[in-house]
């Protein structure tokens, strides 16, 4: 897999000072994006509950085995 970065907005302008708060908004929307993902991950592998049974299906036990 390769990334390509093509972008004028790249070059940070280090005479403002503004390039680590970037970088930590940048960090934290990150993060959400993964924790987001990790949540879908978590409630799709959750397993559905079972079925009650119909009529008396399952309902009879043989105790004279």
């Amino acid at each position: 897999m390769a990334v390509t970065i093509s972008s004028a907005n790249l070059q940070p302008n280090m005479s403002h000072g503004d390039v680590g708060v970037k970088v930590a908004q940048m960090a934290k929307d990150q993060q959400k994006v993964e924790g987001d993902i990790a949540m879908q991950l978590i409630s799709a592998a959750v397993p559905e509950a079972p079925k009650a049974p119909v009529g008396n299906t399952g309902h009879n036990i043989n105790t004279t085995a």
